[in-house]
């Protein structure tokens, strides 16, 4: 389900940042590739009804984030950046959660996790962020 981040990129945690699933801070030498991508919400699934459930969202949301990067030849694992929008602040430990698994080699995007009144739509969450990818 995850990706594997590059080689190129250096990750500053801490025991705490890893159990939150984020890092302080990553660094990267001379990327050959970034991409700033928008604000992905998870609200529909493939058969185009809304998936009404947090973590079901949170996941369809990483897949097409995944899709996105694909198509300038990255994955989820290249994220170095993001800024995670939900409505409801008690998702925050089941995101942390969520984003493990997106993320097995513990190598975890600097984050930011902002409570919203509300999003688009239905949606209950929204990631916006930036990736660099290496090598391409």
């Amino acid at each position: 389900m995850g990706a594997t981040a590059s080689q190129a990129k250096d990750y500053i945690t801490t025991p705490a940042t890893q159990a939150r699933a984020y890092s302080l801070a990553v660094t990267s030498e001379s990327p050959k590739k970034t991409v700033y991508f928008a604000g992905q919400t998870g609200r529909f699934g493939p058969d185009g009804k809304l998936i009404d459930d947090f973590d079901g969202q949170a996941r369809r949301a990483f897949t097409l984030l995944n899709e996105t990067l694909k198509k300038s030849g990255g994955s989820v694992g290249d994220i170095v950046s993001m800024t995670v929008f939900i409505t409801d602040v008690r998702q925050g430990e089941h995101f942390a959660n969520i984003r493990k698994e997106f993320f097995p080699d513990g190598k975890f995007p600097g984050s930011a996790l902002i409570t919203v009144d509300g999003l688009m739509g239905q949606a209950q969450i929204e990631i916006q962020g930036v990736a660099v990818i290496d090598g391409k």
